[in-house]
């Protein structure tokens, strides 16, 4: 092997993109138990989906936009590793093979655009998701990762080697970047049928439970992987990406007590999936203590985020927004504040003597990120819903999306109604209800309240 090679930072980093891989699997169960069991099947695809179609562009011309030689201003790679030709076993990037940082950052940009399928849950026709997703990554994800992650002495990306913008693991370039292109499909889409009206509520708060828990699980690799080697800043990494989940959980459930006075299960997964949201850029820049405050923050205020999509009128299905884009915004500039200097980065944020110089940086990163993003989201999706359609007919969405785009259904009730344990010579009593439909009485109850209490 070349000199400077590392055996260990390259096991690291291929365990840490085996782990980051894992995320997209669980954020599909955690969107799956969000929606309801009509459209759970659909919500699993779309988050697979991702997997296959991005795994093949990154190969084709994904990497090469995103990492190979600056094109020009920092704004896009050339074609250099088109096809990842010109890429040799022995080649480095740092201590590692080449091969092995862009398997790290496939699985990126893989699970970033699975991300914006929670803003359109229920209503996308699946062909158009899938044309929405190739474009997407290509026009929006790839220049943007070039912006933020591609460094070359001054040479690379312009938000992040050139003008010094800091966003260690992904802040800016995964999640305000399908935050905000989350808003553009929503409002392109328009709201489902029976949006503030009929009941939405979770049909499965296990499975929600479990995806938080893969995400959890698969985020020290996305954390903690993102400094490219086995060492104190990847520890770092790690223990803040902890402190501040398990902060933000706690910030949520609070803000939950005191305005709808109960703890809930919903809430303490989507607390942790907002604190591991806010800490992802600032986790190799800020201390234990700064982490624990930047998820304290980010929890109550993802939690207060979510009721905008009431008050404005935009049906953000799974809270994409309020949890991604909001949360991405608030660690990003938090590390204007909280940056030490003594971590990962040489820069300092306010509370650190740093000054207002790293703030106002984190705030033009984020709002270019955001921008850049609404737009180009929202030309992508107008473009596809005038031309093949992008949301299912109406007849479709009510009768539940499942079967409409994949001829399957995740749960098979029709056994609930036949008599479990009972011979099947002996018929039901005429009088008895079938289970499945004590189930959806019982559900449909469960569920007035919570539309009452909005």
């Amino acid at each position: 092997m070349p000199d400077g090679f590392s055996a260990g930072d390259t096991a690291f980093v291929l365990v840490s993109a085996a782990l980051v891989m894992v995320m997209t699997p669980g954020l599909a169960f955690f969107y799956g138990g969000m929606v309801r069991a009509k459209s759970t099947l659909n919500m699993l695809a779309m988050s697979f989906l991702s997997l296959g179609i991005v795994s093949v562009l990154w190969v084709l011309y994904g990497y090469s936009l995103s990492f190979g030689p600056d094109a020009g201003a920092g704004l896009i790679g050339n074609l250099d590793f088109l096809g990842m030709q010109g890429i040799g076993l022995n080649d480095l990037a740092g201590t590692i093979p080449v091969t092995a940082f862009s398997a790290f950052q496939l699985m990126f940009a893989i699970i970033t655009p699975a991300l914006i399928s929670g803003a359109i849950a229920d209503r996308a026709k699946f062909t158009a998701w899938g044309l929405f997703v190739a474009l997407w990554v290509t026009v929006v994800y790839f220049p943007v990762a070039h912006w933020v992650f591609f460094f070359d002495g001054g040479n690379g990306g312009w938000l992040g080697d050139r003008n010094g913008v800091i966003d260690f693991a992904g802040g800016t370039a995964v999640h305000i970047n399908a935050g905000v292109a989350g808003l553009a499909l929503c409002l392109v889409l328009g709201r489902r049928i029976g949006f503030r009206k009929d009941p939405m509520r979770p049909h499965s708060l296990p499975l929600v439970m479990l995806g938080s828990g893969l995400l959890w699980f698969g985020w020290f690799g996305f954390n903690a992987g993102s400094a490219l080697a086995a060492n104190g800043v990847a520890a770092m990494a790690l223990i803040n990406t902890q402190v501040a989940t398990g902060a933000a959980l706690i910030g949520w459930l609070i803000y939950e007590k005191l305005r709808h006075g109960a703890f809930t299960t919903l809430g303490a997964a989507s607390g942790a999936v907002a604190g591991l949201v806010a800490i992802t850029p600032a986790c190799g820049s800020v201390s234990p203590l700064g982490a624990v405050a930047i998820g304290l923050v980010a929890g109550a205020a993802c939690a207060a985020a979510i009721s905008l999509k009431y008050r404005f009128g935009f049906d953000d299905s799974l809270d994409v927004v309020g949890v991604h884009a909001v949360g991405g915004a608030i660690g990003s500039l938090l590390v204007g504040l909280f940056a030490t200097g003594t971590v990962g980065q040489t820069a300092k944020g306010l509370f650190y003597g740093g000054g207002f110089e790293q703030l106002g940086k984190q705030a033009m990163g984020v709002a270019v990120v955001a921008v850049y993003s609404f737009v180009l989201s929202w030309l992508l999706a107008k473009g596809i819903d005038r031309t093949i359609g992008f949301r299912v007919v109406e007849e479709v969405e009510v009768a539940g999306i499942d079967q409409a785009e994949h001829a399957e259904s995740a749960y098979d009730f029709s056994a609930l109604g036949s008599g479990l344990g009972r011979s099947s010579a002996a018929p039901a009593p005429a009088t008895a209800a079938p289970a499945a439909t004590a189930v959806a009485a019982v559900a449909k109850s469960t569920e007035k309240t919570e539309v009452d209490a909005r």
